[in-house]
């Protein structure tokens, strides 16, 4: 993207600086970010949302700007249970909002940028992986006191899996691109556990689980650690709205306890690290077990494989129906992906019962 442009978008937005480059950043498959060198030797993250993506752009900026506002108030008052994290603050637009439309429609916001750190997005560190659970456990008990149904829904019914698998069956029916052929072994895995896969689901609309402020992304490269290798902040707060805790924790142990990429085509070195996980789990726990309830608890590791199954759902139905969503980087790319993740699931499903005494033996530790 022209540095031009980009310039013309920061000085939409009251920094007291002036832009010198721009930088594109990031992994993701829905954004653009850039980051953008200003003076006063001053960084900032500059980002494009996609609003194909983000129907209310307004409600998702008021999701984030309530969740860093009071994250930050508590950072900033010193509160014990904020201890060692850093602010993410959202740059006020010059029109007084909190976000900018640009000539063309686009959407923009401004970050600061949360200096002399880095983000991994493969993870073979314990010591990471613990700090990575423990920051997650931290953001949900911060924002344990903020109501979740105050909170828009982003992207509507999100991590439903009776939504997913029903537009899933759809796009296998029409196969738009005629691919469902060449998916046919990752169709019938899929539709092997789809019964099983609606637990959560269950349990939520029995009430023995509550609806929490919660991250819903908990890609592993949604954390920022100094160079200490201290989780000092998480990002990637598009998702940001009511939900169940099992979906944040799950997401994380997919990404986190992979020894593969998400998209490594090599299945053989796709499989649970239990030393991750183990690590994982016990930074987690170290902080939530305060505030979990006992279902919650017990299904945590159900909701890894549920996590990874429902992510090798969506980037099986983005193959078939022609890759519409996520961003892809070669042909194939979606199948690829989804390969990788039920390749995940079924080590995970091999090792369950290691994984359920891991989160017994936290529980029980004094």
């Amino acid at each position: 993207m022209e540095q031009q442009k980009l310039s013309g978008i920061f000085k939409s937005f009251n920094t007291e600086s002036e832009f010198i480059s721009a930088t594109r950043i990031g992994s993701g498959h829905i954004n653009d970010s850039f980051r953008i060198s200003a003076t006063g030797l001053r960084q900032f993250v500059l980002q494009r949302i996609n609003s194909n993506i983000f129907k209310d752009v307004p409600g998702l900026m008021q999701n984030i700007f309530r969740v860093t506002d009071h994250l930050d108030f508590k950072i900033t008052r010193g509160d014990p249970q904020a201890a060692g994290l850093q602010a993410l603050r959202l740059i006020p637009a010059k029109n007084r909002m909190r976000y900018l439309e640009d000539p063309e429609g686009c959407f923009w916001r401004l970050y600061n940028n949360i200096d002399g750190t880095t983000s991994y997005d493969l993870v073979t560190d314990p010591g990471l992986a613990a700090e990575g659970g423990r920051i997650f456990g931290q953001f949900q008990l911060l924002t344990a006191d903020l109501l979740a149904d105050g909170l828009t829904d982003t992207i509507p019914r999100f991590h439903d899996i009776d939504k997913r698998l029903e537009t899933f069956r759809q796009i296998v029916k029409k196969d738009p691109e005629k691919r469902a052929a060449e998916a046919r072994h990752e169709i019938d895995f899929a539709e092997k556990r789809s019964d099983e896969m609606r637990l959560i689901l269950k349990l939520g609309r029995e009430n023995r689980i509550p609806l929490r402020v919660t991250h819903n992304d908990t890609k592993f490269n949604n954390i920022l650690f100094n160079s200490s290798g201290k989780a000092v902040c998480i990002v990637d707060l598009d998702t940001v709205m009511p939900g169940y805790v099992l979906y944040d924790f799950g997401d994380a142990i997919r990404t986190c306890a992979n020894t593969g990429a998400e998209d490594e085509e090599n299945l053989n070195k796709v499989r649970i690290n239990m030393e991750l996980f183990n690590a994982y789990t016990r930074g987690y726990l170290s902080v939530a077990r305060s505030f979990l309830n006992a279902d919650e608890i017990n299904h945590l590791v159900f909701s890894a494989k549920f996590m990874t199954y429902i992510i090798g759902l969506r980037f099986l139905t983005d193959h078939i129906d022609g890759d519409h969503y996520f961003r892809i980087h070669k042909p194939g790319h979606n199948i690829i992906r989804a390969r990788a993740q039920f390749r995940l699931l079924e080590t995970m499903e091999e090792r369950y019962d290691e994984m359920t005494e891991e989160v017994r033996c936290r529980m029980s530790d004094v």
